[in-house]
């Protein structure tokens, strides 16, 4: 049977530290209830009394099916008798099943930032472990254990001792200032494997070096069976180990069991894609494992070979983790590339049909004017569709006009307002409407919108998240062709997003093209009927 690696999630209390991260009571919840089902076995909910969103969240728990609630917390303070410690009170009296303390374990760190003495700081250590084990499970942080280690190794070990002694369930080795390579990580774990055998160790990392996930999985090399880590790497400064690519890596790479069965693990896509939408940001694109990109191919040689057996370019099956493959086409496409593409799109065409051919030289052509279709496959597809005859059409435009008018607003001061006008045919009708906007793309966007959702009413539940310029041919200034790359996703579903690109020397006229990709690229794939 596989060795058992625990999973222990802190994005909702050191991931909750990111810059332009902030959780609501409803966030948190609602993340510790993803994570529950998932699989994760402990959850660290956040520090009691340290601010009011942490409060609330232990006083109103989410009903959680397997994880342990975990609350986060510091030894008691220099100088402060357990009962006289109100801020770790707060956190052994939040309810919380598990306690998970820090302290320090770097002689350095209790110098300057404790400020008494090294025999003082193994009492904090032991006094307050032993109480959160009378109350739940207590881990033990142990803080700037590497750094601790390298300067004084009998002391860093004799306060892992002093919390093992006390009660600690796990010993969590932290690499707190995330400086630490994995060799360095993987040997001293061993050692310590050693020195306390048959003590649960944990690792906990953070990737200022880059190293974060590698660090991890050394120290479960050398021993380690508890992992410390976040969703998409969310943390301070440069985040922490990234859960979401060391779960797979473990079950798939390494034979632990993690707790997740082949169910579990083929929602970790999901689950990584829904999280950036809550954060309400775009998710990257070329993620290990969940990233859009992570198992496309572009290269010609590569798509036939991929189109033979997958194993010639997949480290492993997407499907496993709940992505799939992608066939990317552009100008460095081949036919295979292509043909792939179109019967993932429900397009059958033969290999040799002319119809073929002539898609693959008009994609060149359109790459050669400027055009990206390697991220932008929504508007490939239509692209596509109407080269085959197979696309409905939605709306015509038969004009647009955009002016920008700077002038004082309600509150005195100057500012710029746009007003598009746009006339467009759906159907038999003819609709002329005028809009105002922050910007020439806003106003054409509510304008357009105008005109379209009354027969189209499903339009309301998209709207826009990117807008993106490249200029192409920089050396001719301000005569430049601009690419304009344009990124839509569904309101209710923002994990469910779609790019589409234009180009023209006339930035307007580049982003209405991409913007209507979008509109026709929605209607599509929610098989409205053309009015």
């Amino acid at each position: 049977m596989a060795d058992r690696v625990y999973l222990f999630d802190t994005t909702l209390r050191d991931g909750a530290q990111t810059e332009g991260v902030g959780f609501t009571l409803h966030d948190k919840q609602a993340i510790a209830q993803d994570l529950d089902r998932l699989g994760i076995d402990y959850i660290e909910g956040g520090w009691p009394g340290a601010n009011p969103t942490d409060d609330a969240f232990f006083t109103r728990p989410p009903a959680l099916k397997k994880a342990r609630l975990t609350a986060f917390g510091m030894t008691r303070r220099p100088g402060r008798s357990l009962a006289n410690d109100p801020t770790l009170a707060a956190v052994l009296g939040s309810g919380a099943r598990a306690f998970c303390l820090f302290g320090k374990t770097w002689d350095f760190q209790v110098d300057v930032a404790l400020g008494c003495t090294l025999e003082e700081n193994l009492s904090l250590i032991a006094d307050s472990v032993k109480a959160a084990a009378q109350k739940g499970e207590a881990l033990f942080d142990a803080e700037h254990f590497f750094d601790g280690y390298k300067a004084n190794p009998s002391y860093a070990l004799s306060c892992l001792k002093a919390a093992k002694e006390a009660g600690a369930k796990w010993l969590v080795l932290c690499d707190t200032n995330g400086g630490t390579l994995p060799d360095a990580i993987e040997r001293i774990t061993a050692e310590i494997v050693k020195e306390l055998p048959g003590a649960p160790l944990g690792i906990h990392t953070h990737n200022d070096a880059e190293c974060g996930v590698a660090n991890s999985l050394a120290a479960v090399r050398a021993g380690a069976r508890m992992v410390q880590g976040t969703l998409n790497g969310l943390g301070e400064r440069c985040g922490n180990a990234n859960l979401i690519s060391i779960i797979p890596t473990l079950k798939l790479k390494m034979g632990f069991d993690v707790g997740l069965d082949d169910a579990g693990l083929a929602g970790i896509t999901r689950l990584s894609r829904d999280f950036d939408g809550r954060l309400n940001r775009s998710p990257n694109r070329h993620a290990a494992y969940v990233g859009e990109s992570a198992f496309a191919h572009k290269g010609g040689v590569h798509a036939a070979a991929v189109g033979k057996n997958p194993l010639c370019y997949e480290h492993i099956d997407p499907a496993r983790v709940g992505n799939r493959r992608m066939l990317v086409v552009s100008g460095q496409s081949g036919r295979a590339n292509v043909l792939a593409r179109l019967r993932d799109l429900g397009l059958e065409t033969d290999a040799e049909n002319s119809a073929l051919s002539g898609l693959v030289e008009l994609l060149k052509q359109r790459e050669f004017e400027g055009y990206a279709y390697d991220g932008a496959e929504a508007s490939f597809e239509l692209l596509a569709r109407r080269h085959l005859g197979k696309v409905p059409r939605f709306f015509e435009v038969e004009s647009y006009a955009v002016t920008d008018e700077r002038r004082h607003n309600a509150g005195g001061q100057l500012a710029t307002l746009s007003e598009a006008r746009v006339k467009i045919r759906v159907g038999a009708d003819m609709f002329h409407t005028v809009s105002e906007g922050n910007g020439p793309v806003n106003a054409i966007d509510k304008a357009t919108r105008k005109a379209l959702e009354p027969a189209y009413p499903a339009l309301s539940r998209m709207h826009l998240t990117d807008y993106r310029v490249r200029i192409l041919h920089a050396g001719d200034a301000s005569g430049a062709m601009p690419r304009v790359w344009i990124e839509s996703a569904l309101r209710d579903d923002p994990a469910t997003h779609w790019a589409t690109v234009g180009v023209s020397t006339n930035i307007i006229d580049a982003s209405f093209d991409a913007l209507g990709d979008s509109y026709g690229y929605f209607l599509l794939r929610e098989g409205v009927k053309a009015a």
